[in-house]
């Protein structure tokens, strides 16, 4: 999860939202990304996940079923906002967990 989410960073830095309208590429990364935090954090114990509540577990499992299942329906300033707001919060959440184990 954390490799993936910091991909999700590097593929946005110095991008802007419009860049999803115009740059396939940029979408195909992002989504596929954000599919393997989903597909990873499903794998997590249910043990872990119920220590870490202020992790949102459930949404970040569904967000890949979403994504692949809708995507002619996906809202890119919905995925914009997970990926520049969202995921790096998320990031430090799951470093701080992957040292404290």
């Amino acid at each position: 999860m954390i490799e993936a989410a910091e991909n999700v960073q590097e593929f946005v830095a110095g991008r802007q939202r419009p860049d999803l309208d115009t740059d396939r590429m940029l979408v195909f990364a992002i989504v596929r990304a954000v599919e393997i935090i989903g597909e990873a954090a499903s794998k997590i114990s249910k043990e872990t996940r119920t220590a870490q509540v202020t992790i949102p577990w459930k949404a970040i499992i569904g967000m890949p079923n979403r994504l692949v299942h809708g995507y002619l329906d996906i809202d890119a300033s919905i995925v914009w906002v997970a990926v520049t707001e969202e995921i790096p919060a998320l990031l430090g959440q799951l470093k701080t967990l992957a040292a404290s184990e």
